[in-house]
């Protein structure tokens, strides 16, 4: 596996090694030690999830506060999306900054988001399927998000002019400034 760290040095960009010939492929979607590794501590997932989405929707940006921050692992395995993280680490000398790649079915790369760090994606293809491991369970009385078009965080999201299907809950998120945030 190639790990690779984007514009946020803990946010790690993952590819794993893909065999494959004209019968079809085979990776290894996940290796405990090896992600250890990559992560440079121990990491235990407790919970995986899936989502389709249609094309044009924006989830986003989550995550969930102490007690129950979560890291995730994330990949698509139909379709593709334009996946975000945002340091959401008031100590940190990245609060506030993004980083974005984009996942695709195709190419079998995974993102890792550390806790203190919020999460989103636009689908960019005609659906796409969202697979995340978390490090901890969904904890709705942690839960909480920051607005995906904030001017402060200046997501350059790839909408072409188009408007993002959103959730209402999405809608109503507070701007950063406002947002529920950690130390």
């Amino acid at each position: 596996m190639i790990v690779t760290p984007t514009a946020l040095p803990e946010v790690l960009l993952i590819e794993p090694k893909v065999f494959g010939d004209e019968r079809g492929f085979f990776l290894e979607s996940y290796n405990q030690a090896a992600l250890d590794r990559a992560i440079g501590q121990p990491v235990r997932f407790v919970q995986d999830n899936h989502s389709r989405s249609a094309g044009g929707v924006l989830r986003g940006l989550h995550y969930q506060l102490q007690p129950h921050a979560q890291g995730k692992l994330v990949r698509v395995t139909a379709g593709r999306v334009f996946d975000v993280a945002v340091d959401l680490r008031r100590s940190s000398p990245r609060f506030g900054r993004w980083c974005g790649v984009e996942l695709a079915a195709e190419d079998h790369r995974q993102l890792w988001i550390p806790p203190g760090f919020g999460h989103g994606f636009l689908v960019l293809s005609e659906s796409a399927d969202f697979l995340y491991k978390t490090t901890d369970y969904y904890a709705p009385q942690s839960e909480a998000a920051v607005r995906w078009d904030d001017a402060t965080l200046a997501i350059d999201w790839p909408l072409a002019g188009l408007a993002p299907k959103l959730s209402a809950k999405d809608v109503a998120a507070p701007r950063l400034g406002e947002a529920r945030c950690f130390d």
